[in-house]
């Protein structure tokens, strides 16, 4: 693949995973909660905003070590990949999964930059993979996990 080429599909997987293109940010998405909101429960919802956040902190944080290198071992799924269903978070908690989901996104990111990242080659330690699939796993995984924590946010009366 050509340098402008490649330039021109990074630039668009960045945009997919940091910009709100068709639909709201991660970013926006969890704007303005409070303890109150992100730990509090909908009705026959399986889990709260904060249970969310922290799953979505830890997919991609798989992801992402994944990408990195083959020591990584990922969790159990599905149990290593979610909070308790009982977990409930306080602010600094809350802060803390943000900055570490903006963490690992730019860790992400300047995996994409760098020039010995071939996007297409299979990943040597995976299954097929590749870092273009990664990068459009989680930004479609972000994109779901946002769509509901909006939801959430709409059915406790604290989305417009």
């Amino acid at each position: 693949m050509d340098q402008a080429t490649r330039q021109g599909i990074v630039a668009e997987l960045i945009s997919l995973l940091t910009e709100a293109n068709a639909h709201a940010t991660f970013e926006d998405a969890c704007a303005d909660l409070t303890p109150a909101i992100w730990n509090r429960r909908v009705p026959e919802a399986p889990y709260t905003i904060w249970q969310l956040v922290e799953h979505l902190r830890i997919a991609q944080w798989d992801i992402v070590e994944f990408s990195l290198g083959e020591a990584h071992e990922s969790p159990e799924w599905p149990a290593g990949y979610w909070p308790a269903a009982d977990a409930t978070a306080d602010e600094p908690q809350w802060q803390t999964t943000l900055d570490h989901i903006q963490a690992d996104r730019q860790r992400f990111i300047d995996l994409l930059h760098d020039e010995k990242t071939d996007l297409l080659a299979t990943i040597p330690h995976g299954a097929g993979q590749t870092i273009l699939r990664e990068a459009m796993l989680i930004a479609d995984h972000n994109a779901y996990h946002t769509g509901e924590i909006i939801l959430l946010r709409r059915l406790l009366k604290d989305w417009e």
